[in-house]
């Protein structure tokens, strides 16, 4: 009896796939994303492909062909509202904040930027996405990304180096106050540079988490005044990545990594590395909208000094 009723519920979620998968509308995919993808029928997935041949590519001194992981994808899959979009997306290093941009301004969301490779000439990283909606403007949303990607390097054909501006000073001699009152605490000073941290509550395994264990964003600013550099770390819930994502691309704040430094942790924490240049003023207050826009400074206390 059970087993009859596990081979009914297997053909009824087989037919519900199928017709999800009916409700595809394939040429138009095709149409809107200037790809032709396949379906995979039995997981009613249609999936358009489109391999990095257009810069060549070594791995360890090896120029590699885009079969052995160098191809951008998007896959789309019916729901009840519409349908979903999961891919994952080749970048040049001066290709991913312009093309995350192109994600997040097109109503996709960002879930992981980082790389697969060592020893990389140029270096590759991988930009994963997802979204749902209509397939028309899912469809529509992975064409710019994929379309910002291209004039890209056709602007720049050889791959940048550098994110530009003018070399940093030898010595640093950020001026600490106006960067103390921007963020409300003391943060800590050495040798010209200045470093704010915020912790963000969280536990593992039954146990409280934070500050010192490493759940936490911090700004860290070198350079002079009106000539700064400042990275650093966000720790985000997966609710509050994307907001803040947008906040700082917006800003001129480059993304260069984004994924989890945990597991089996609660609430789920996304931690996203940035670069930024100019004044340092400037970038404190970027980073500090960051923090508005996501709601941080409600949950986050500093490290006192």
């Amino acid at each position: 009896m059970v087993k009859n009723l596990v081979f009914h519920i297997t053909i009824l979620l087989g037919i519900i796939s199928g017709a999800f998968a009916a409700g595809l509308d394939t040429a138009r995919i095709d149409e809107l994303t200037g790809l032709k993808g396949k379906m995979n029928a039995k997981e009613a997935v249609y999936k358009v492909s489109l391999p990095r041949t257009d810069v060549k590519i070594a791995v360890d001194g090896w120029t590699m062909p885009p079969f052995m992981g160098l191809g951008t994808w998007a896959a789309f899959t019916a729901t009840q509202n519409g349908a979903m979009v999961m891919g994952d997306t080749v970048l040049l290093e001066d290709e991913v904040n312009a093309a995350m941009s192109a994600a997040l301004d097109n109503g996709l969301n960002v879930t992981a930027l980082h790389n697969h490779f060592f020893f990389d000439r140029p270096k590759v990283y991988f930009m994963h996405i997802e979204g749902e909606g209509t397939a028309d403007k899912l469809a529509g949303a992975v064409r710019k990304v994929y379309d910002t990607i291209k004039q890209t390097r056709a602007a720049n054909p050889q791959p940048k180096d550098s994110f530009g501006g003018k070399s940093l000073p030898e010595k640093s001699s950020i001026t600490a106050g106006p960067l103390r009152e921007i963020f409300g605490t003391q943060g800590e000073s050495k040798d010209g540079m200045v470093k704010f941290s915020f912790g963000h509550p969280a536990k593992m395994h039954g146990v409280t988490i934070g500050n010192d264990m490493g759940v936490n964003t911090w700004a860290a600013f070198a350079g002079s005044d009106d000539n700064a550099v400042v990275d650093g770390d966000f720790a985000v819930t997966e609710d509050e990545l994307q907001p803040v994502l947008k906040s700082l691309l917006k800003e001129k704040i480059n993304i260069v990594a984004i994924h989890q430094h945990m597991t089996h942790e609660e609430p789920r924490i996304m931690f996203f590395h940035y670069w930024g240049r100019g004044n340092a003023k400037d970038l404190a207050q970027a980073i500090k909208g960051g923090f508005l826009v996501g709601g941080l400074l409600g949950v986050s206390s500093p490290l006192q000094n």
